[in-house]
């Protein structure tokens, strides 16, 4: 048995095993059971254990009156952070912190709940290289709602040895800790139950804590009252000891509870109600509220200390159990609550506490107790902290204060804050209420920004288009609808419409003088008109580059220094465009902006393919993996499960890449979203044609080929499928249907001057002209096609177009350039990793080894369908080789058979040899 611990073997081995595994790896536990069962006592002797073992502890015990103070759990939990941990943080995480503590002014960048969060990690992440760490947490179904969205992403990124130790009441309403807490490994959190004392248990804690013993009847009937919660069972003996009789014990434990805080003094009580009603309170604060001398007070309050109802520790108060706290607070009048919230809200410092004792003092709508709300939100909003924002607006509301702009305000905190369901039932309230005029419109660009977070493009754009109608002549609101618009439109594939509109948003965003703002679409517009075949507007992104706010909160897709990234990507300068999203990502990091990860990684991701660091790519997949699964949100999973799919793919890894695809396809489906699943259809393409199955790859990639007269531009990022479809089609003796596509590259290619365009362009001609007859034509247009090569840092692309020119060469029976060329492309695919392309290498590189057939009265074209046909290709792999039909490659090997006097192709794989 452990000091402290009363029959609770089980329990505490939970416990010590979840040290042990903490001083490996991040490990979780959460010790739940009903209200004064002895969760507490068993949490304290964990945090006892670890510091015997060498941890580092940080602890705070949540409190029900804390509930809606941002950050209070977080701010005792950095208190214990040694100054130089904090002043070692970036200045951004740095100034955060000191607003979580309140030892801030609002100069410096702006905070967030997100760069708070990744504050908090990054300290404790320091913690741990000198110690394991344990963060323990009492009663965290009272913690503020920051405060547990900023431990539920420490949980999620912290690593090494760190182990989290939380309790939990059972009964408590809302998503549990099982819910909300997650490791960054895997492993679930765990749990573990403490049940009822046994009446032997329930006998050696009474012994233990009141220092004396009852007759064996007198236990047994605590124990049926009590039902073996040891709290209740305590306060029973205490009834008897007091001079009770156990033939009228309370029934309850809050008359229990009532009875024992009645025999206090009345002056008592009223002390005890304003600690009941504060959420940190002080003697110094209870003698303010009740105008008595600190000396009186203490004095008060003796007697309660001496009675275990309460403790003090310097100048703080604590109830010594919530149970305690809550039934002093329910047993009093609403009168008398009132009157305590308005004595405090006179003496506390800080105006969100200020403003909710003034809230809870009020019975209606006061201007003093609203403005005092609305200012409270700010000083909310400025600490980083958006849900305890709208909390209070929401108070504001309740009040009689229900307005427009509150509930527009209330609902852009909540979706700051992450809280989808709530922001969209204020904004729905609004739109149902409000049929026209400026609020409307904001409320609907609020709630279009919610469905295109979760890619309903078609829905945004209804919503979006209705905001227009009732701008009221607001420029600023009208930039921010127009900006809105073209970014749902252009993911809806309406590139028209999506750049008339944020042309329009360029032509009223001057007028609005908001530099940021006008930065936003300065970029999106840049962005927008490259995909739509406009070329990239470099002074445009750079003016956007110089107006941008660094700690802007727009959308991560409207920043400029994440377009620009992409537009150098797209313009192939793949190097710089790497290092610019690196520094995309690093900001991200810094403010803890993890959904914003996942747009970064995207794009990361396929930057590296195009580089041909597949190793990198993968990676990066795999951390989004990781990340969609923490975040939840099945489109997300969707994205990440395509990045797997495309790595994959060049990996060579066909189960892969099939699995992965299939699943973010049935999951965009499922979660309304088909364009998603077209990301998934250009890996399988690619693979297809990797594989030589030209007729697969075609109906796999019909909708992307059906679709491309419509989109007008070439860029990588809209096409980026064509240089499959065109060989696709070419094998399959659909040659003159891949020619729109080849001129479009050639034509775009030309007026942007865009080396991707060029490059496959002039190699989709040259497999053109080879389909036609004109090898030496094809010849000269792959040779073009590699110097367009040399501007495009992408090694797999200039693999492929060697391929072909090998191919070629070895037609015109120049077998030495060919062998040279042709090797070429096998060191680079061998040296990239993608191996079903180092396969067809070598095949290449085989056939250059086959039997001549010249002494066999074999034509070239028959020798040619003949060497192929030996190694074991089918009719349609030596189509696609040779450029010809299918029904080309029948014919000849009929004149073959009979020239030789075979009649299988096993006859004619003796003949020439098996070509390896």
């Amino acid at each position: 048995m452990v000091k402290g611990v009363i029959e609770r073997p089980a329990e505490f081995r939970a416990v010590a095993e979840l040290l042990s595994c903490a001083e490996r790896c991040p490990c979780a536990l959460v010790i739940e059971g009903q209200a004064g069962v002895g969760k507490t006592t068993l949490w304290l002797e964990g945090v006892e254990a670890a510091r015997e073992r060498g941890f580092r502890v940080l602890s705070a015990r949540a409190a029900q009156a804390e509930t809606a103070l941002a950050y209070a759990t977080v701010a005792d939990l950095l208190g214990d952070v040694d100054h130089e941990v904090i002043d070692g943080l970036p200045e951004v995480q740095r100034i955060a912190v000191d607003r979580v503590l309140l030892r801030a002014d609002d100069a410096g960048p702006g905070t967030d709940q997100g760069v708070v969060a990744a504050a908090f990690t990054t300290a404790l992440q320091r913690l741990i290289e000198d110690a394991p760490l344990l963060l323990a947490l009492d009663d965290v179904q009272w913690l503020d709602p920051s405060s547990q969205a900023v431990v539920a992403f420490a949980a999620r990124r912290l690593t090494g040895r760190v182990g989290l130790l939380l309790t939990e009441r059972s009964e408590h309403e809302g998503e549990g800790a099982a819910g909300w807490l997650q490791l960054s490994t895997t492993d679930a959190a765990g749990r573990v139950h403490v049940g009822p004392l046994s009446l032997g248990g329930l006998h050696a804690l009474v012994s233990a804590r009141l220092g004396r013993t009852f007759p064996r009847p007198t236990m047994v009937r605590i124990a049926e009252i009590s039902g073996g919660n040891p709290f209740y069972a305590l306060e029973l003996a205490r009834a008897i000891e007091a001079g009770g009789s156990q033939s009228v014990l309370p029934a309850t434990l809050a008359e229990l509870m009532r009875q024992r805080i009645g025999r206090l003094e009345p002056e008592t009580q009223v002390l005890l109600l304003a600690a009941a009603s504060s959420a940190a309170p002080t003697l110094d604060l209870l003698a303010r509220v009740t105008r008595n001398t600190p000396e009186r007070t203490v004095e008060l309050l003796d007697e309660a200390k001496t009675k275990g109802i309460i403790t003090f520790e310097g100048d703080d108060v604590a109830f010594t159990h919530p149970l305690l706290a809550r039934s002093v607070y329910t047993d009093a009048s609403r009168r008398e609550r009132r009157a305590m919230h308005r004595a405090l809200a006179e003496e506390v410092d800080s105006p969100e506490s200020r403003a909710r004792h003034m809230a809870m003092a009020a019975s209606s709508a006061d201007a003093t107790t609203l403005e005092a709300l609305d200012e409270a939100a700010a000083t909310a909003w400025t600490r980083g902290a958006p849900a305890a924002a709208a909390e209070l607006l929401e108070l504001a509301i309740g009040l009689g204060g229900d307005t427009p702009v509150r509930r527009i305000y209330a609902a852009d905190q909540y979706l700051h804050a992450g809280d989808l369901p709530r922001a969209e039932k204020l904004l729905e309230g609004l739109t149902d209420r409000v049929a026209r005029g400026v609020h409307r419109a904001m409320a609907l660009n609020l709630l279009g920004a919610m469905r295109i977070h979760n890619n309903s493009f078609t829905q945004a754009v209804e919503m979006l288009e209705d905001a227009l109608k009732n701008d009221g002549g607001d420029r600023e609101v009208r930039v921010r609808t127009l900006l809105l618009l073209s970014y749902a439109q252009l993911n809806e594939g309406e590139f028209g419409k999506a750049l008339q509109n944020v042309e329009r948003a360029a032509a009223y965003a001057e007028d609005v003088g908001h530099n940021d703002l006008t930065a936003q679409v300065l970029a999106v517009r840049a962005t927008i008109a490259c995909m739509c075949g406009r070329g990239i507007d470099w002074p445009s992104v750079q003016r956007a580059l110089v107006l941008q706010d660094p700690h802007s909160q727009a959308p991560i897709a409207f920043r400029p220094r994440a377009n620009h990234a992409l537009l150098l990507a797209w313009a192939g300068r793949l190097d710089e465009a790497s290092q610019q999203m690196t520094v995309v990502r690093d900001r991200c990091v810094e403010r803890g902006a993890e959904t914003d990860l996942i747009f970064v990684a995207v794009f990361t991701a396929l930057i590296e393919v195009w580089r041909g660091r597949y190793d990198e790519a993968r990676r990066v997949a795999t951390e989004t993996v990781e990340r969609a699964q923490q975040l939840g949100g099945e489109h997300m999973r969707v994205i990440a499960k395509v990045i797997l799919s495309a790595v994959a793919s060049y990996a060579g890894d066909e189960a892969q890449t099939r699995e992965m695809a299939q699943r973010a396809i049935d999951l965009a489906h499922a979660c309304g979203s088909p364009r998603l699943a077209d990301w998934a259809a250009v890996s399988l393409g690619f693979l297809e044609v990797s594989m030589g199955r030209h007729e697969q790859a075609v109906q796999t990639l019909q909708p992307l080929i059906e679709r491309f007269p419509f989109i007008p531009g070439t860029e990588i990022i809209t096409v980026g499928y064509v240089p499959d479809a065109v060989e696709a089609m070419i094998a399959l003796g659909r040659a003159d249907d891949a020619l729109q596509m080849i001129e479009a590259l050639e034509t775009n290619g030309r007026m942007v001057d865009r080396a991707w365009m060029l490059a496959i362009g002039a190699r989709g001609r040259s497999m053109w002209l080879a389909a036609h007859g004109d090898v030496p034509a094809a010849v000269d247009m792959a040779q073009q096609a590699l110097g367009h090569h040399e501007w495009l840092p992408m090694p797999f692309e200039r693999a492929r177009t060697l391929l072909l020119l090998g191919q070629l060469q070895r037609r015109q029976r120049q077998k030495d350039v060919a062998r040279v060329t042709l090797t070429e492309a096998l060191e680079v695919f061998e040296s990239l990793g993608t191996p079903l392309w180092a396969k067809r290498a070598r095949a290449e590189l085989a056939r250059l080894s086959t039997v001549s057939g010249g002494s066999l009265g074999l034509t070239a074209s028959e020798q040619r369908v003949a060497e192929l046909a030996a190694t074991g290709m089918t009719t349609k792999d030596v189509a696609a080789a040779l450029f010809i039909s299918p029904k080309t490659v029948e014919t000849n090997l009929s004149r073959i058979y009979r020239k030789l006097g075979i009649k299988t192709r096993a006859e004619l794989g003796r003949v020439f040899g098996d070509g390896s």
